[in-house]
């Protein structure tokens, strides 16, 4: 393994310093470490491990999870920068998750550069309600033939750009949605689904837990990390769009959880 051979480099124990940049290694290359082998790999305590772990989360670097430590999801930018990027692997995802809307469903659609590419994928003729909290959602659907258009109120936050706080949790409490398409910065088998703003997982857990089914859509850097406000654990996801290169291991822990795995094809270019 890495960290055997170049620890075996040199007889002498390593410094925090450079212990603490072998596992940040890891941890960008192979997502989550467990304390415990680190510990045996490293020749040394768990409480070590610990403190090194917590001086890498007191960085901004990882995040601490039980037993070990998860590699912080990317997808902390604005839905202005994200909306730039990857917009065909984003397609791809759309016109994939658009695939599992069913005719005459109640579907409620999060803000995100990806559900967005799932509204622009919507096939004509369902004769769905669409409910939403993201004016660029509800800007995009409006005038959409056979789609009933309902927008979530309450204060628009310009980084997410998605309505949240008591008035949007108000304008959800007589819903009742059959497929919830969220938004998500991270996903992990064990460590759940998470995001970057407290009020954003309060809303996604709303949203949840008047859903009949919940799918997210995202793309393959946001597997096997994590972000500081949990959403849901990994076995209330009923679906989990991924990108044609997903990593197989990851999706296989996914899936022992219940979870259907659907993989998007590549959109070819024009």
């Amino acid at each position: 393994m890495q960290i055997q051979s170049e620890v075996s480099m040199t007889s002498a124990p390593l410094l925090p310093g450079e212990r603490q940049k072998i596992i940040l290694d890891r941890i960008e290359r192979k997502g989550r470490v467990i304390a415990a082998d680190l510990a045996a790999e490293f020749e040394t305590s768990e409480d070590t491990i610990r403190r090194d772990l917590r001086d890498l989360a007191a960085a901004g670097l990882v995040r601490r999870v039980y037993g070990g430590a998860l590699p912080l999801s990317p997808a902390s930018g604005t839905l202005a920068e994200r909306s730039a990027e990857a917009p065909e692997r984003k397609a791809a995802l759309g016109l994939a998750t658009a695939q599992l809307v069913e005719a005459g469903q109640v579907v409620f659609i999060d803000a995100g550069s990806t559900n967005l590419a799932v509204a622009r994928a919507l096939p004509a003729g369902l004769g769905i309600t669409v409910v939403t909290n993201a004016p660029s959602i509800a800007a995009e659907l409006t005038g959409r033939a056979g789609i009933e258009l309902m927008l979530i109120g309450g204060r628009v936050d310009p980084r997410t750009g998605s309505a949240i706080g008591a008035r949007a949790l108000r304008d959800l409490a007589d819903m009742r949605v059959d497929l919830a398409c969220l938004g998500a910065c991270a996903v992990d088998a064990e460590d759940g689904v998470a995001t970057f703003c407290p009020e954003e997982a309060e809303l996604k857990r709303a949203v949840a837990e008047r859903a009949r089914a919940v799918v997210i859509a995202m793309t393959t850097e946001k597997l096997a990390t994590t972000a500081p406000f949990f959403v849901l654990p990994i076995d209330r996801l009923t679906h989990l769009v991924v990108e044609a290169d997903a990593p197989d291991a990851e999706l296989e822990r996914i899936s022992a959880a219940g979870t259907d795995i659907h993989r998007a094809r590549i959109v070819p270019g024009p």
